[in-house]
């Protein structure tokens, strides 16, 4: 099965603005890819790019997707490792864009046998709970979504800080006051705090039943993580420390976090997130999937994933619940309250509306 033809789309979508630590989005810069083959398959990939945290934009993952795509183009589809190595030997990082090309791999190996993508992962289906997301606002807003998330059905709410932590404090508060005590509250501080801020803010903050916080400094302040980590009253969890199963390694060989986030997004699709979740699991540390502001094609590969793989124990995969105002995504996976469903059609079971897809820029390889 070799690649003869490749579309690669600026798969842009509307959301409402979005506010973390490190600034706010007002859409989602997506890529799409499509991988076309001689056995009459195709493939579909999608990555989600967030500037502030891996340093690639829509246009960059375009570009470069470009050279993947002539890069491929001919090569066999089904020899996964090789042509990830490809990618890796043509340029250091751009995990993002690397992300879709390995998607694409991946929904093509499944639909060659006829499995869908969980089950050709050596997975079966079992339940999947999302968190919902806050982002950062007032007090009184934030308080009023949880609130209304709760009021949905809700049980685990992930809220967004990484501010002034005297504010931020003041906002756990308030949704805590404003939600059951039963209800899971998850924080992300998005790396905004230094080292003195994270330690007074997650003493304070033990209070109100915190069951982890997100990468509460700065990578470049890795070396410190471990005395947080001591100290904290509240577990803490790695993302934008582990880009790689060598960053995990790392982290876990420090003593450096409780739990790792993977994101394909981050760390350049399923294959590099397999390794991560393996060197995690070795070391019994749980893990979490997590996601960016991808479109429902994305987050059904993300589904398929975390049915696969029972080391990874929490759930962030929610930004379809998170203002996107278009839904183009024919299949794929649905919400079912806070569970999230498949179906067990080949490969990643999803697709994306052609119509929606002639409106944007695209270029063909």
């Amino acid at each position: 099965m070799k690649f003869t033809a490749f579309e690669i789309y600026k798969y842009s979508i509307p959301i409402e603005p979005f506010t973390i630590a490190t600034g706010t989005m007002h859409f989602a810069q997506n890529v799409l890819v499509k991988g076309y083959t001689d056995n009459g398959l195709t493939g579909y990939g999608e990555c989600s790019a967030f500037p502030m945290i891996v340093g690639e934009t829509q246009a960059t993952g375009f570009e470069m997707g470009k050279d993947f795509a002539a890069i491929w183009k001919g090569r066999d589809a089904t020899d996964i490792e090789s042509r990830l190595a490809e990618l890796h030997l043509y340029t250091a990082g751009n995990y993002t864009i690397k992300s879709a090309f390995d998607m694409l791999l991946y929904d093509l190996a499944a639909k060659q046998v006829g499995l869908p993508l969980y089950r050709y992962l050596g997975g079966k289906k079992r339940q999947i709970i999302t968190d919902v997301t806050i982002g950062i606002d007032t007090a009184e807003k934030m308080a009023a979504s949880a609130a209304k998330f709760v009021a949905q059905g809700f049980r685990i709410i992930k809220v967004k800080l990484g501010k002034k932590p005297d504010d931020d404090i003041q906002r756990i508060k308030a949704i805590r006051q404003a939600i059951p005590a039963e209800v899971d509250i998850r924080i992300d501080a998005n790396q905004g705090w230094t080292f003195d801020e994270a330690a007074y803010a997650l003493k304070q903050l033990a209070q109100y039943n915190i069951s982890f916080c997100e990468q509460p400094m700065r990578t470049y302040n890795d070396e410190w993580l471990p005395q947080l980590c001591r100290q904290s009253p509240i577990a803490i969890m790695a993302d934008e420390s582990v880009y790689t199963h060598y960053d995990a390694g790392r982290i876990i060989r420090n003593n450096a976090a409780h739990f790792i986030n993977i994101k394909f997004a981050k760390s350049g699709g399923i294959n590099e997130a397999i390794k991560i979740n393996e060197v995690a699991e070795a070391s019994g540390m749980p893990c979490m999937l997590g996601s960016m502001l991808e479109s429902r094609l994305a987050l059904t590969a993300n589904v398929h994933f975390a049915m696969a793989f029972t080391n990874l124990q929490f759930f962030d995969l929610d930004t379809c619940l998170l203002g996107q105002l278009a839904d183009p995504v024919i299949g794929g996976f649905w919400y079912n309250g806070m569970a999230l469903e498949i179906t067990d059609q080949p490969g990643i079971g999803a697709t994306v509306d052609q119509a929606y897809l002639d409106k944007l820029e695209s270029v063909k390889i």
